[in-house]
């Protein structure tokens, strides 16, 4: 497509020491300097591009001869100025970039420091996790990372509250500082207590919470939860039990219970598949609605996650209004992520519809889906089989012998009986209670067994076990065949060059090309063919190309 002129002109450009350049080529590379603006010009009925110089604004010429008429203008866009000043502020980031929290350390500590020492902010996975190994991570990323931004994952878990409580205890110990809230689809007891726990005004009153919670959400009744102040009910469960003064709980009133929100659009793992078009709006809209009924001195951001893996997808979300932007499939493939080559190629070969929903492990007697990849492994209709004979059947012997012969042979590999004694010995050292209730109630002794597997599928995955690979549990949304589409014919093609660095640098360059190309055809430029295209790049070529 040739390009075409806008009828009106918006200014003048003034040269200095390099005349007009016409072309193809001088276009996409004027657009490619993210640090230096655009001018288009008219170059004798030409689209041109003016290196350098000056613009004067306005319609009338100026008082020289060397002028040519300036038809659009973009400014640079540097990717660090892309979201939210606010939130990055806050989190001291230089990059509106967070890397998601992925359970089971797949968002692993290597990961969350290669994005801290970046500028970006990465959550450890810890969901899935021992205390024990959870508080490792602590360590770790704590000597290693020091005053550099990071955070951890706090997932809800109604089947083991007592779990929960006990990440929240460690996470107060240990001083972390950045939680990311997932899952949740009712504010707890455990969760009010880390957000408020030591806020306090300072020395010219004004009210510091410590404790900074980024709430990932799907609906819109448990974001007006998070945008609103923790309950006064819990408030007061907390008083009463001395974990908190009752001056906390009075300066607690005047705080949202999340001091960020993710709108968590369809991405992979617990997810309620909405589209990130009209949840985003909605969000931000909700933000503005309860920021003003309580007068917050700083309101919330509102940041976009899941679909995010290209750079129009970044861009889009950017120019929706979103305060930053959250990734977490497209990070699943990349060499940092805690699981094995195995998923990685696997994952590297998705297509947008090879990804489903299965129930989940962690609230299966719920009904709760997550969405897995479905391309090489039969986990998702083996997982949707399990939920189907628990919703028929009150214990596992009354189950048709054909259908437990398949599940003895095909999904535990072993009797129900031995199954049942290897899921006693997890819940004996996790939470006792469960087997005491298993062993009165033969319904919830299937359910645990079922879990069991459903639990050990994301290990098998996670570890690479070759015997096991048809029951893989690959966590992802459809974010990673757009992205596979994008990198294919690159170095980022396959998933050995996959970096999280490299492809959050490529995500957020790309967001700027495309902002910058849209905003010169909003003025009426019909540019060539291709100019909003940033097709991958290495992360040194990155860096050059933003210190012109």
């Amino acid at each position: 497509m040739k390009s075409t002129l806008p009828k009106n002109i918006s200014g003048w450009w003034i040269p200095e020491d390099k005349a007009p350049e016409l072309g193809k080529d001088a276009v996409r590379g004027a657009i490619l300097q993210l640090t230096h603006p655009v001018y288009l010009l008219n170059l004798d009925g030409r689209l041109a591009v003016g290196r350098g110089g000056k613009i004067v604004i306005g319609d009338k010429m100026p008082q020289t001869s060397e002028g040519f008429p300036l038809y659009a203008y973009a400014p640079p866009l540097h990717p660090e100025n892309l979201g939210d000043p606010s939130f990055k502020k806050t989190h001291d980031l230089r990059y509106a970039y967070v890397v998601g929290a992925m359970a089971n350390g797949i968002t692993s500590v290597e990961m969350v420091e290669k994005a801290g020492r970046s500028g970006m902010v990465g959550f450890f996975g810890a969901a899935g996790l021992s205390l024990e190994q959870i508080e490792t991570a602590i360590v770790t990323l704590q000597q290693s990372l020091k005053n550099l931004p990071f955070g951890f994952n706090l997932i809800h878990s109604p089947n083991d509250p007592e779990l929960e409580a006990g990440v929240v205890q460690l996470y107060l110990k240990r001083g972390v500082r950045l939680v990311s809230a997932s899952a949740y689809l009712d504010l707890t007891l455990p969760l009010v207590y880390y957000r408020v726990k030591g806020i306090h005004r300072d020395e010219r009153d004004n009210i510091i919470c410590p404790n900074k919670v980024i709430a990932k959400v799907s609906r819109i009744e448990v974001a007006r939860k998070y945008l609103s102040p923790p309950p006064k009910k819990l408030l007061g469960h907390l008083v009463d039990q001395k974990m908190i003064t009752r001056e906390e709980a009075e300066l607690a009133q005047s705080v949202p219970m999340a001091e960020d929100l993710t709108a968590e659009a369809d991405s992979g793992g617990h997810t309620d598949n909405r589209p990130a078009i009209s949840l985003l709006p909605t969000m931000i809209a909700l933000r503005d609605e309860l920021t003003e009924k309580y007068s917050y001195n700083r309101p919330p951001c509102v940041g976009l996650g899941g679909g995010i893996a290209t750079p129009h997808s970044a861009a889009a979300a950017f120019a929706m209004g979103a305060a930053y932007i959250l990734t977490g499939s497209v990070n699943q493939s990349c060499t940092e992520a805690g699981t094995s080559e195995t998923v990685r190629q696997m994952l590297s070969e998705a297509r947008q519809a090879d990804v489903t929903m299965a129930p989940a492990a962690d609230m299966f007697e719920m009904g709760v889906k997550v969405q897995v990849l479905k391309r090489g492994t039969m986990f998702p209709l083996r997982a949707a089989k399990l939920y189907d004979l628990y919703g028929n059947y009150d214990r596992f012997e009354n189950i048709p012998e054909k259908q437990k012969a398949m599940l003895e042979r095909d999904f535990f590999r072993g009797s129900f009986q031995d199954e049942w004694e290897q899921t006693k010995t997890y819940f004996a050292r996790h939470d006792p209670k469960q087997i005491q209730r298993a062993e009165i109630d033969p319904r919830h002794k299937m359910a645990l067994v079922f879990r069991s597997y459903l639990g050990q599928s994301s290990n098998w995955a996670n570890s690479g076990d070759p015997s096991r690979k048809i029951d893989y549990q690959i966590w992802c949304g459809p974010a990673i065949g757009a992205f596979n589409q994008w990198v294919k014919g690159s170095f980022l093609e396959k998933p050995e060059h996959r970096k999280t660095v490299v492809v959050a640098m490529n995500l957020l360059c790309g967001a700027s090309v495309v902002t910058r190309a849209n905003w010169l055809k909003n003025q009426g430029v019909v540019l060539p063919d291709g100019m909003g295209n940033f097709p991958p790049m290495a992360l040194e070529k990155i860096l050059a190309l933003l210190e012109l």
